[in-house]
């Protein structure tokens, strides 16, 4: 079982190297030379895990810049790399590392695997915990509640030779094993086990995360509940056991430890890297996660009669010997649902995790680090879905540089008839009212509609 025998943190988009150029340089963190073979070897290969790192040279040092993901990746030696998102970079104050992995796990919520997240655990913010290790917490935690309600038993058919007749004797079996032992019987029965395939899945994923832990509290609690679980053999066939998986009427608290043996036994994460050196990754597309969790703050504000809609695809940049090319798919698009408008589009919204500023003069004649393919993408948006007339956003993670949405707005035409806004988004944990993060601009359409009063319109 692999164990951690070393923890680094480092920024997305940061530098990873090896050696004394490495480590008496302030931009690079410095690992072990194995886990440097085994990263770089990864991200030559052709597979899907070398879409987190690439190969760059600074300060006279060869290194890996992490790309735009966020989590933790392991390493065959024990090496734990632990990257925050990189909004936090942009932040002043000394606990800004603290404060990117409490705004990660908040926006980690909204995905639809790892909604059972808690991040008011007080447990959390006391201990300053690493990110593996919260998982790991958590995931026991939920274990923990299941023993103290009660693990559910099942009837189990069994074959056994036994010394009394109980259930069904099997005439053939009987024949082949007690042809000169008569005075035994080859039988099979039902006994009542806690031997289920829920309870396999999670003695497994207790077994697997227990050679992970680096905190105490967590190695003691993890061999008390595999104390709990001595009875139960472990998963000899995990996707035969998670097809099998029934939970019966009261059996919903085993849905939040199920969802974690889940996570846990297919290498924890959207992106794993698990192969012959068993190591895996946790680590997220920041992209994805950036929309899923504006997505889902915005849905909660939108009113009656308005609903938002995510992953928009009904539109194509162009029609080609009859048959449409190149989709548009903006992240957001907010329509009417009822009225004399009903089923046109009010206005189009597109996340980006990027970082943009607006705090001098001279980051307006650099354009405020925006990207102008984007704003050919939005302009195809607006023709397209808008029909060339209305508001379109950009919504951006903000921070000390970018905390209050760009005042006047883009326009397209002369007219003014398409217009683009640029906003920031808070991703922080400890804005309390979901309401105050996103930064609308006076005079924008999403200004009037977007109020603490209105109700929720789902889509």
């Amino acid at each position: 079982m692999l164990s951690v025998q070393k923890q680094v943190t480092v920024f997305e988009f940061g530098y990873l190297g090896v050696g004394d150029k490495a480590k008496y340089s302030d931009r690079i963190e410095e690992i072990s030379a194995s886990a440097y073979k085994y990263l770089k070897e990864l991200c030559a290969c052709e597979k899907s895990e070398s879409r987190f790192l690439r190969p760059r040279f600074i300060d006279n040092c060869d290194v890996l810049q992490v790309k735009n993901y966020a989590g933790v990746l392991f390493t065959p030696d024990g090496t734990q790399i632990e990257v925050l998102p990189k909004v936090a970079k942009k932040n002043s104050g000394e606990h800004r590392a603290q404060h990117a992995q409490d705004s990660l796990l908040n926006m980690l919520k909204t995905l639809k695997s790892f909604r059972h997240l808690k991040t008011n655990n007080a447990n959390l913010a006391k201990n300053k915990m690493p990110l593996l290790e919260v998982f790991i917490s958590q995931f026991l935690s939920s274990v923990n509640e299941l023993i103290k309600r009660g693990m559910r038993s099942d009837y189990v058919r069994c074959e056994d030779n036994l010394a009394f007749l109980k259930g069904k004797l099997l005439v053939g079996k009987q024949v082949q094993h007690n042809f000169i032992n008569k005075h035994k019987f080859y039988v099979e029965y039902d006994e009542y086990l806690q031997d289920r395939p829920v309870n396999r899945l999670i003695h497994s994923a207790l077994k697997k995360v227990s050679g992970y832990s680096r905190s105490a509290n967590n190695q003691k609690l993890t061999q008390e509940l595999l104390f709990a679980f001595a009875d139960i053999p472990l998963s000899s066939n995990i996707k035969n056991d998670f097809a099998s998986i029934k939970l019966d009427r009261g059996m919903n608290y085993y849905e939040t430890p199920l969802a974690w043996a889940r996570l846990i036994l297919d290498g924890f994460s959207p992106l794993t890297m698990q192969g012959k050196n068993n190591a895996f990754s946790l680590l997220f597309p920041m992209e994805a996660v950036f929309e899923s969790y504006v997505a889902s703050i915005l849905r909660k504000q939108v009113p009656d009669g308005l609903r938002l809609k995510t992953q928009a695809s009904s539109k194509y940049l162009v029609k080609h010997k009859g048959k449409y090319r190149f989709q548009l798919q903006p992240d957001l698009l907010l329509h009417h649902a009822s009225g004399e408008k009903k089923g046109q589009n009010a206005c189009v919204l597109d996340t980006k995790w990027k970082l943009v500023s607006d705090n001098s003069e001279a980051d307006e004649k650099a354009k405020y680090g925006l990207s102008q393919s984007d704003f050919y993408q939005m302009f195809a948006y607006g023709h397209k879905y808008l029909n060339g007339e209305g508001e379109l956003f950009l919504i951006y993670p903000s921070h000390d540089g970018f905390n209050e949405a760009i005042k006047h707005s883009f326009d397209f035409d002369d007219n003014e008839r398409l217009r683009l806004w640029v906003v920031p988004f808070d991703i922080s944990a400890s804005v309390i009212n979901d309401d105050e993060r996103l930064k609308l601009p006076e005079g924008s359409i999403l200004k009037t509609v977007f109020t603490p009063s209105t109700q929720a319109g789902v889509g």
